[in-house]
């Protein structure tokens, strides 16, 4: 018999996407959180945080190569990076394609998300068994003010403002990742929907722009997500999201990857008139 089982993700209380499934694989309730992971009909595996969709099989690409690779082509020679949230571990699967990669450290609060994610999304959790990835369940805030550690590239791979995420989007988070960043650094952090959360955008370009030379934010299309466009804030004292993009490096090191590529990098930073409108007095990258 055909299933007739689905999910539906609400989002904002005004829009909502529905997938059918085949089978729930995990369901469970942390100190933070819901975790579920099911089986879709047309986009394989899901993992959903709260009942809000954050990953599938189909797309997971999308989100994960374009938090990675557009500063990790920018920065000079990324060696340290650091991966707020990311439990999934698709994030940190990316950077470590990069060879100049010596260590990418991830701090996830919820440790039933890694396991979750390893016991049954290990296209994502792979990543995890890599020497070079040390995972830290810790929270993320009293991470990057506790560490004495430097990084090139800091990636701020949160759920929406609520719950767990919400001090991810403060001020005193970004002072503080700042302080942690080396001098050529780059902090690229999810940002949101343009669609529905433009006011989640200015906030977080406001902080941003006070703290860093360049700032900027770039956009993305995926399946899962409410409203399609999604975007990564872009910030960083000496480099420029696309002036200084290493062209020479991206062609040497052919990573076959599935979405983001050369041409991808620079149309992603052009953004549409309705978010030049809005944004365009907090992004500085001239």
């Amino acid at each position: 018999m055909a299933s007739n089982v689905w999910i539906e993700e609400v989002f904002q209380d005004i829009v909502g996407a529905r997938f059918k499934v085949n089978k729930i694989l995990f369901s469970g309730t942390s100190a933070y959180q819901t975790v579920d992971i099911v089986e879709t009909v047309g986009h394989g595996r899901a993992l959903l945080n709260d009942g809000c969709m954050m990953l599938t099989e189909r797309d997971e690409y999308v989100y994960h190569e374009m938090i990675a690779h557009p500063p990790l082509f920018v920065h000079p020679n990324p060696k340290n990076v650091l991966i707020i949230g990311g439990g999934d571990g698709g994030t940190a699967r990316e950077v470590i394609k990069h060879p100049s990669v010596e260590r990418c450290v991830v701090v996830e609060i919820d440790n039933m998300v890694v396991q979750a994610c390893q016991e049954y999304l290990p296209k994502t959790a792979q990543a995890f068994s890599d020497p070079k990835v040390q995972l830290h369940i810790a929270d993320g805030v009293e991470f990057i003010n506790q560490t004495t550690d430097q990084f090139d590239v800091i990636l701020i791979d949160s759920t929406d403002p609520i719950g767990p995420s919400k001090p991810l989007f403060g001020l005193d988070f970004y002072r503080a990742v700042f302080q942690r960043l080396t001098p050529d650094g780059i902090v690229v952090s999810q940002g949101e929907s343009p669609w529905y959360c433009q006011e989640v955008q200015i906030h977080l370009l406001s902080i941003l722009k006070e703290l860093f030379q360049y700032t900027s934010i770039y956009n993305f299309n995926n399946l899962s997500y409410p409203g399609g466009l999604w975007s990564f804030t872009f910030a960083s004292p000496r480099r420029h999201p696309w002036q200084h993009f290493d062209h020479t490096r991206y062609e040497s090191l052919a990573l076959n990857l599935q979405y983001y590529n050369d041409n991808i990098h620079h149309a992603a930073f052009a953004l549409p008139t309705f978010m030049n409108r809005s944004l365009n007095k907090l992004i500085n990258h001239f």
